[in-house]
C-alpha cells in the first residue's frame, strides 16, 4: 500500500469555480481569496484576518436552522461579498487544505475543521451515533457535508499539523488513530475497531483506531484533534 502524500502546503493565483485564491506561510498560513463580484464565500465568523474595504460582510444562515441549534451547531456562517480580496487564518498552528469540488461532487469533514467555501457549496451535517472510541465516548459526533450541488466550488480546511491524502481503491484499507483523520469521500466507509492489548504494562486496555474502507480519498492531519467539546 502506497503511503498517503502530502497535499499541497501553498499555492499562487489558483483558480478554480470562478475564484482564485493563495496559501502562504508555514506555522500559521494564511488563505487570500480574490472576489471580482459574482462569487462570494462564506466562513467561521473568527478567522478573518484582514480585507479590502471593498468586501462586504454579511450573515448567511444555514440550512435546517432548528435541527442544527437543537444539535448546538451554528445555524449561522459569515459571508463575504464584493470586488477585492479577502484573508482568513485560524488561530493555531496547522495547515489549510484546498478541496475542489466538482459540480456534483460532496465531501464528509469531521466536525470543527471548516475555514471557508465558496458560496454555491451547500453546508449540512450528520450526526454519526453508536461510534464507540475513546476519542468520543461512545456518544458519537458530528460529519460536516459540503456539496458541490449545481456548480464547481471550493471548499478550505484547517488541518492541525499537515495534511496528508490517501487515495483507497476499491476494499483498500488504512486504519487511522481517531483524532487523526480530516476527511473523506462519502463512498469511503468508516468504522471503529478495537484491538485488546494483552501483555506488558497496557495490558487490558484497547487500541482504538478508525478504519476506512475504499474507493474513495480520506484525509489525515498530523497533529491528533481530540476536542474537549467531544468528551
Amino acid at each position: 500500500m502506497e503511503s498517503p502524500v502530502l497535499v499541497a502546503t501553498s499555492t499562487k493565483a489558483e483558480t478554480f469555480g470562478g475564484v482564485t485564491y493563495h496559501l502562504d506561510g508555514e506555522l500559521v498560513p494564511v488563505l487570500t481569496v480574490e472576489l471580482s463580484g459574482s462569487a462570494s464565500v462564506y466562513y467561521e465568523h473568527h478567522i478573518l484576518l484582514w480585507k479590502h474595504p471593498s468586501i462586504v460582510i454579511g450573515i448567511k444562515a444555514m440550512k435546517g436552522a432548528v435541527k442544527r441549534m437543537m444539535a448546538g451547531i451554528q445555524i449561522f456562517v459569515t459571508e463575504a461579498k464584493g470586488q477585492g480580496q479577502i484573508a482568513f487564518s485560524r488561530d493555531g498552528a496547522g495547515h489549510i487544505a484546498a478541496i475542489h469540488l466538482k459540480k456534483g461532487q460532496e465531501l464528509h469533514v469531521r466536525e470543527h475543521q471548516f475555514l471557508a467555501a465558496t458560496g454555491n457549496i451547500d453546508y449540512t451535517f450528520e450526526r454519526v451515533k453508536g461510534v464507540a472510541n475513546m476519542l468520543f465516548g461512545g456518544t458519537g459526533f458530528f460529519i460536516d457535508k459540503f456539496h458541490a450541488v449545481e456548480s464547481d466550488g471550493i471548499l478550505w480546511l484547517h488541518g492541525y499539523g499537515n495534511v496528508f491524502e490517501k487515495i483507497l481503491g476499491a476494499g483498500e484499507q488504512i486504519d487511522i488513530e481517531p483524532g487523526g483523520w480530516l476527511y473523506k469521500d462519502p463512498g469511503v466507509k468508516m468504522e471503529t475497531t478495537m484491538q485488546r492489548l494483552s501483555a506488558g504494562v497496557l495490558a487490558g486496555m484497547n487500541l482504538v483506531m478508525n478504519r476506512f474502507t475504499g474507493p474513495g480519498k480520506v484525509g489525515l492531519q498530523s497533529m491528533y484533534l481530540h476536542m474537549p467539546s467531544a468528551e
